[in-house]
C-alpha cells in the first residue's frame, strides 16, 4: 500500500495503541474465536458508551456480521445475560446461529425487511451499524429503527467517514448532511421557537471521529424547554453581551437619546431591525468570517489527505 510522507507523520502524531489496549472492548476483541476487523480509534469509543450495559439483559443489535468475529467480541464485552442479534446480507451469516446468535438476513436499506425483523426481535436496547456505510443503508436504518429502541438505549453509526468519500452516494444527502438536519431540530425544541419540525425520537446526538452515537430519552425530549428562576433577590445585573460591539454600542446610546421617540409607531420595529443589522454584520460578521473560512480550508486539505489515501487503498 502506497504511504506518502505525510501519512506516515500523522500516523506517528496520532498515535493510539496504549489508550486502545486499555479498553475492556479491545480485550474482548482479542478473545474473540473468529476474524473481526475494526478501527483502533474506535475501541475507547465503545467502551465511553457500552459498559453501562455490561452484565445486563439487553438486546443488542449488529448490523454486518461479516466473518463472525464481532459476533463473538459482543458476547464477551456485555456478558452471557445479553442477546446478540446480528443482521447481513449474505446468507452464509446464518451459520453463526449455531453459536447462539440470532442472525436476520435482508438489506438494511429496505424498509419491508426492517418491519419484518422488528415484529420478530420487538424493542431494542443497542444498535450498531456496521453495515454497508451507503447514505441509503445508514439513513434508512436510524429511521426504521428509532422507534424501537427502548429509552436509555442507543443507536451507534460507524464509518461516518464515507460521508466524506466517493462510492456511497451521492454527496447532498451524506448521513452525515442529514444528521445536521437533525441537530438543527433537536435545538428548535427550545422553548423560544415555535416549530413543528422539532426532532423527540432523539435526546442527543455524539459525535466522534467516524461514530455518531443518538441517544434515546423520550421523557426528556418531551420537556417543555422553558426558563425557570430560583426565587432569589434580583440584583438587576447590566448584560454585557454586546459591550464588545463597537457599532451596537454607539448606536445604543443615540436609542437612549431617542427614548421619548418609543411610543411612536414603528420606531421600536426599527431599532430591532438596526440592532440585527449591527450584530449580525461589521466587526462581528468579519471575524466570524475570518474562523469559518479557517475552518473550512482545514477541512479541504484534511478531505485532499482522505481523498489521497483512499485512493491508495484502491491501489
Amino acid at each position: 500500500m502506497f504511504q506518502s510522507g505525510s501519512d506516515v507523520l500523522r500516523r506517528q502524531k496520532r498515535e493510539t495503541k496504549p489508550t486502545m489496549k486499555n479498553t475492556q472492548a479491545y480485550q474482548a476483541f482479542l478473545k474473540s474465536p473468529r476474524k473481526a476487523q475494526k478501527h483502533t480509534t474506535y475501541f475507547e469509543i465503545y467502551d465511553k458508551l457500552f459498559t453501562r450495559y455490561q452484565g445486563k439483559e439487553i438486546t443488542f443489535v449488529e448490523i454486518g456480521v461479516l466473518a463472525g468475529g464481532s459476533l463473538f467480541m459482543w458476547r464477551e464485552f456485555f456478558g452471557p445475560k445479553a442477546r446478540i442479534i446480528g443482521i447481513d446480507l449474505n446468507p452464509d451469516t446464518k451459520k453463526w446461529e449455531e453459536h447462539g446468535f440470532e442472525i436476520f438476513n435482508g438489506s438494511q436499506s429496505n424498509t419491508n425487511f426492517w418491519e419484518s425483523v422488528i415484529k420478530q426481535i420487538g424493542k431494542i436496547d443497542v444498535v450498531l451499524d456496521d453495515g454497508g456505510h451507503t447514505y441509503l443503508q445508514q439513513i434508512t436504518t436510524l429511521e426504521m429503527l428509532l422507534p424501537h429502541i427502548n429509552d436509555n438505549g442507543m443507536l451507534v453509526t460507524e464509518d461516518t467517514h464515507t460521508s466524506y468519500m466517493t462510492g456511497f452516494g451521492p454527496r447532498r444527502y451524506s448521513f452525515i448532511n442529514y444528521v445536521k438536519i437533525m441537530l438543527d431540530n433537536i435545538n428548535l425544541r427550545f422553548g423560544g421557537f415555535k416549530s413543528s419540525k422539532t426532532e423527540t425520537r432523539v435526546w442527543s446526538v455524539q459525535c466522534f471521529e467516524s461514530i455518531v452515537a443518538f441517544h434515546i430519552n423520550r421523557q426528556a425530549t418531551r420537556l417543555l424547554s422553558d426558563v425557570i428562576s430560583n426565587n432569589m433577590i434580583d440584583e438587576d445585573i447590566k448584560d454585557f453581551r454586546y459591550d464588545d460591539n463597537v457599532e451596537f454600542m454607539r448606536f445604543d446610546q443615540v436609542r437612549r437619546k431617542l427614548l421619548l421617540l418609543k411610543n411612536v409607531p414603528g420606531f421600536r420595529f426599527l431599532v430591532k431591525k438596526i440592532q440585527r443589522f449591527l450584530t449580525d454584520s461589521g466587526s462581528q460578521k468579519s471575524a466570524l468570517k475570518k474562523y469559518f473560512k479557517t475552518a473550512t480550508l482545514r477541512c479541504g486539505f484534511n478531505f485532499m489527505i482522505s481523498f489521497a489515501s483512499a485512493l491508495a487503498v484502491v491501489a
